[in-house]
């Protein structure tokens, strides 16, 4: 059973700011993505910077509202019916909030300096707690704790601030404040890229014990991972969706993709992995952003790939089974 289902999903942005800005010109971020998790399942979501995956992973909590397409939750709230995320209002959509937390790349920006982590973890949930459970504050300094120990610290740290932390540590109190509301979803935006390669081993462990540990107690948790680097998306995820200038170019089970993977540009993204390159001689450095100003007509990936026909010039290919649960963008 799904938990999210992402339905041609659209999200563009005015290419130039401000209240005087000409209208007309416009990054096309992402274009007609569609993708669904399940309960228990790890979704990833991977490209190369500004391919799309993080404005996707916005649009689910709506820190930006789409142009155009469907997200419906499957949450265990309200009635078993499945919501329209985008409908959501007042109280339904706070609840939402809670249900789907969002673990941001850089732990040092999100995370207020001038809280507390006791603070930090608790900003969110004393609402929640009032409202609906009634739990006291010693209660939810209890909870606090527990959830602090269960993310590699101590409960000595909650009256400690952010900034008396090492990179790693801030992230683990980004996952323990996005843990502490019990969620059905959590989105990882990139947590490992800011840190240490040793530390990103650190997290992903944490975070595949985290699931691990939920599922052996049977409460349901599913991750939407967003990454760059395919090779960490495979250790972590079970189904991955590799995006380009914002669509899925390829969809299939982590084992799968990496036996079998088929799309040119999953491949430019292996072989980058660790060192390779696989650029097929054009460049890439501005070249994504002005592909963006316009929605393509032929394939996303024409101008880049080595085996290019007159037929991926002419339409874009579209996102077609090719054997079960693996989907590819492509001509070939």
């Amino acid at each position: 059973m799904n938990v999210l289902s992402v339905s041609n999903l659209h999200k563009r942005f005015n290419l130039e700011a401000g209240f005087f800005a000409p209208l007309g010109r416009y990054v096309h971020a992402v274009n007609g993505v569609s993708f669904s998790i399940a309960k228990n399942e790890t979704y990833g979501l991977v490209g190369e910077s500004g391919c799309g995956k993080t404005t996707t992973a916005r649009l689910l909590v709506r820190m930006y509202e789409t142009d155009e397409g469907e997200i419906l939750f499957h949450g265990h709230d309200g009635n078993g019916e499945p919501r329209d995320v985008r409908k959501l209002k007042g109280d339904d959509f706070k609840r939402y909030r809670e249900r789907v937390k969002y673990i941001f790349q850089d732990p040092a920006r999100s995370l207020n300096p001038r809280m507390t982590v006791y603070e930090v973890l608790t900003s969110g949930a004393r609402w929640s707690n009032q409202r609906r459970r009634g739990t006291g504050k010693v209660s939810l300094r209890d909870e606090a704790a527990a959830i602090l120990e269960e993310v590699g610290l101590s409960a000595a740290d909650l009256e400690r601030r952010p900034a008396e932390f090492s990179g790693g540590q801030r992230q683990r109190i980004s996952i323990a404040r996005g843990l502490i509301m019990k969620p059905d979803v959590l989105i990882c935006d990139e947590v490992v890229s800011a840190l240490d390669v040793s530390i990103q081993g650190q997290i992903l462990n944490l975070l595949l014990d985290l699931r691990a540990g939920r599922k052996s107690s049977g409460q349901d948790i599913s991750f939407l991972f967003i990454a760059h680097d395919l090779k960490v998306a495979s250790y972590f995820c079970d189904r991955i969706g590799v995006m380009y200038r914002g669509e899925i170019m390829e969809e299939a089970p982590a084992t799968e993709l990496w036996k079998n993977h088929l799309h040119p540009y999953t491949e430019l993204l292996f072989s980058s992995v660790g060192g390779g390159s696989a650029n097929y001689g054009i460049p890439q450095a501005g070249s994504t952003k002005e592909a963006l100003l316009d929605e393509a007509e032929s394939c996303a990936f024409v101008s880049r790939c080595p085996y290019a026909k007159e037929a991926c010039v002419k339409e874009k290919p579209p996102l077609r089974e090719i054997s079960s649960g693996h989907l590819l963008r492509c001509q070939k």
